[in-house]
This record gives structure tokens, C-alpha cells and sequence, in this order.
């Protein structure tokens, strides 16, 4: 694969991925303008989020039945209305609709990934993905950096205008120079969706590397949704703007990416998927201790995010090799399990900060990767591969 298209793939990845999180750091804002609660728009970001299952489960399907390159045209062209829509909003259930509308095409980057994965050569497989996904999760932190600027100078609405015509501008450069990807299934579209089913009956590891992901998402949806709060708060202080900058300390996480697809291609899979459950714990611990001091919980903003981009890139590169013509299908049903358990971990993070506060959130982010833990020990050393099959088909 050329340098160049890699690269726009992870630009790509981030910048679409970026809009189920520009409305975080905006929350507090948000709540004021619209005379709502902080709880209440806290479920802005659990709605976005439930709108990207929505779009993983029936359309990233979709990238095995359709032409690739027009499926991500149409859906960005949609993305780009929606985004419009949230911010010309004059109420909050508009901004909610629009956000669950923008949600759910946003998953052009899930589309994407395969589509690298289908386009690399086997040896280097891992280390490409590993690539792409860093630039998407470089998407999902620096979100809240950028969010928080523009919304500082120019306003909130200008976040999401903004991104429209990003949105716009990469429907366009996309189109330009991906190659036509001919469909690897000409099923009708409701086996299709029965299909994604059947996989996770047919490959049990894609049901447990989902399971993982989930645990590990929403331990990091439970961070990232809270954490706004507690620097906002009267210990800290943090201006909008401040919020956006701190969160480019987690972005460092993103540059464990290309290690991760190296470990995958170097069949590392399963010892560092343990690794990196502890690791998560133990960042989890670092950010209790830290409720006082912004430097402990700028170390676990990094922490966390390594290990939830380690757990991810080694549970892509397992998945992608169970059935080379079901790549889309695969993704969308990885993706939709473990972003349920991000939907939840934002909502749970918010409801137990409300309610317990800061430590209460440090327990339940570190409880989530030590479950994966006790779950990944069942594997009683097996690698966490399956053979390729034809199930799918």
C-alpha cells in the first residue's frame, strides 16, 4: 500500500470517529444553554455513541454487500446533513436527534479499517492497521482538544458546522483516491445482517476478543465522560479550553498503535492482551490516588489509552483473520459489542460520579479491565485465534 493512502485512511479514521466525542468537553455548556442537567447532557454522548452501534450493526455490513467507495461517499454526505443539523439546533432533543443521526454514518471509519486490512499484504497486516487505528484513536482524543478551542473563539455551534464541512471535504478527497473495492458477497442484504449473527456463533474468540474490547471501552468511556467533571470542578478549576488541552496528554496513548501491530504480527497476541488488562487496572489505581493532583491523572489518561489501543489492534488483527471475505461483517460485530460497552461505561461513569463521586469512578473503570483478566485466564494458554472459515459465505 502506498505511504500516502495509509495515511489518509488514519486521518480519515480520525476525523470521522472524532464526532461521537466533540460534544464531551462541551457538556457543561451544553447543560447552560439548554437548561438541562449535567446527568442529562451527559446522555448526549451515550445517545451518539448508541447511534454508532446502531450504524455498526446494519450498515458496516454493508461494506461486504456494496461497493466501498460509494457506500462511504453516501454515508459522509449524510454525516455532513446531520452535522449541519446539530448545529443549527434550537433545542436539545434537535441536538440529540442529529447526534444520533451523525452516530450512526460516522462509522465510515469502521469501514475504512477493513478496506486497509483487505488492501495489505498478509505479512504486514498488523503493523498497517496498527497505523490506521492510531490515527483513529488520535481522532477520539483530540476531539475534545479541538472541540474545546473552537468552542472557546468561535462558539459551540461552530464545533459542529465545523466539522460538517471537514466532513464534506473528506467525502471528496475519499472519493478521489480509494480504488473501487468490488463487493465479497452478493447475498441480499437481510442475510447479510443474519450473517453477522452467525459469525459470532461460528468464531467463538470474536464473541470473547468483543467481550474484552467492551470491558476496556467502557472503562475508558467512564474516564473520559467523567473526567471533564472533576477538572471543571472546585479542585481544579479547568476552563473549557483546559479540559480540551489536558486531554492531548491522552493523546500520547495513540503512539502505542504501530508497537501493538507489531506484537500482533509477531503472534504476541495473548500475553500482551493480559498486559495490557493490568495495565488499565493499575491506571485506574493511579487516577484514585489522584484525585488532587492533575499530573497522576494526566499518567492514567496515557495508561489507559495505550491499553485500550493495545487490546484493540491485537483483537482487530485476531478478527480479521477468520474469514478474509467477511472482514466487514466481522469489524461491524466487534465493533458494535465493545461499543455498547462504551455507551454504558459513559452513562455508568455518570451516574456513579454523580453519585459517589471521583473514586467511585476509579473503582468501577479498574473493576472493568480486572473482569476481562479473570475472563482472558479462562483461556488456559490457548492463543486467541480461530481458524479461517467460510460461514459467512
Amino acid at each position: 500500500m502506498p505511504s500516502r493512502l495509509v495515511a489518509l485512511l488514519a486521518v480519515a479514521s480520525g476525523m470521522t470517529v472524532a464526532n461521537l466525542y466533540y460534544a464531551q468537553p462541551l457538556l457543561s455548556s451544553l447543560s447552560s444553554v439548554f437548561h438541562t442537567s449535567t446527568a442529562t447532557a451527559g446522555t448526549l454522548i451515550t445517545l451518539t455513541q448508541v447511534g454508532y452501534v446502531i450504524g455498526m450493526i446494519f450498515l458496516v455490513p454493508l461494506g461486504d454487500r456494496l461497493e466501498k467507495r460509494n457506500l462511504i461517499t453516501v454515508l459522509l454526505t449524510v454525516t455532513t446533513l446531520a452535522l449541519v443539523a446539530a448545529g443549527l439546533a434550537t433545542s436539545f432533543t434537535m441536538l440529540l436527534i442529529a447526534s444520533l443521526v451523525s452516530g450512526a454514518t460516522s462509522v465510515v471509519a469502521q469501514i475504512l479499517v477493513p478496506f486497509a486490512a483487505s488492501l495489505a499484504p498478509d505479512h504486514a497486516r498488523g503493523r498497517i492497521v496498527g497505523r490506521v487505528m492510531s490515527g483513529l484513536l488520535a481522532g477520539i482524543l483530540l476531539s475534545r482538544t479541538l472541540s474545546s478551542l473552537v468552542s472557546d473563539l468561535a462558539g459551540w455551534r461552530v464545533v459542529f458546522l465545523g466539522s460538517a464541512a471537514l466532513m464534506a471535504i473528506l467525502a471528496v478527497a475519499l472519493r478521489t483516491a480509494l480504488p473501487q473495492h468490488a463487493p465479497t458477497t452478493t447475498i441480499p442484504y437481510h442475510h447479510v445482517l443474519r450473517s453477522t449473527v452467525q459469525l459470532v456463533r461460528t468464531h467463538p474468540v470474536l464473541l470473547r476478543r468483543g467481550l474484552y474490547q467492551a470491558a476496556m471501552f467502557g472503562a475508558f468511556s467512564a474516564f473520559w465522560t467523567t473526567v471533564s467533571f472533576v477538572l471543571t470542578g472546585p479542585r481544579f478549576h479547568y476552563s473549557p479550553i483546559g479540559v480540551g488541552v489536558f486531554a492531548l496528554v491522552g493523546a500520547a496513548g495513540a503512539a502505542i498503535a504501530p508497537f501493538a501491530g507489531h506484537w500482533a504480527d509477531r503472534g504476541l497476541v495473548r500475553p500482551m492482551t493480559g498486559i495490557a488488562f493490568v495495565v488499565a487496572a493499575l491506571a485506574f489505581v493511579i487516577a484514585g490516588f489522584g484525585g488532587h493532583s492533575v499530573v497522576l491523572i494526566g499518567l492514567a489518561a496515557i495508561l489507559i489509552d495505550m491499553a485500550v489501543q493495545t487490546t484493540l489492534i491485537l483483537g482487530q488483527h485476531t478478527v480479521y483473520q477468520l474469514d478474509p471475505a467477511a472482514r466487514a461483517r466481522l469489524n461491524s460485530a466487534f465493533i458494535a459489542m465493545f461499543f455498547v460497552g462504551g455507551a454504558v461505561g459513559s452513562q455508568l461513569g455518570s451516574v456513579v460520579y454523580h453519585s459517589g463521586g471521583w473514586v467511585a469512578v476509579t473503582i468501577l473503570g479498574a473493576a472493568l479491565p480486572v473482569a476481562a483478566l479473570l475472563y482472558w485466564a479462562t483461556e488456559r494458554g490457548q492463543r486467541a485465534t480461530a481458524e479461517p472459515g467460510n460461514a459467512s459465505r
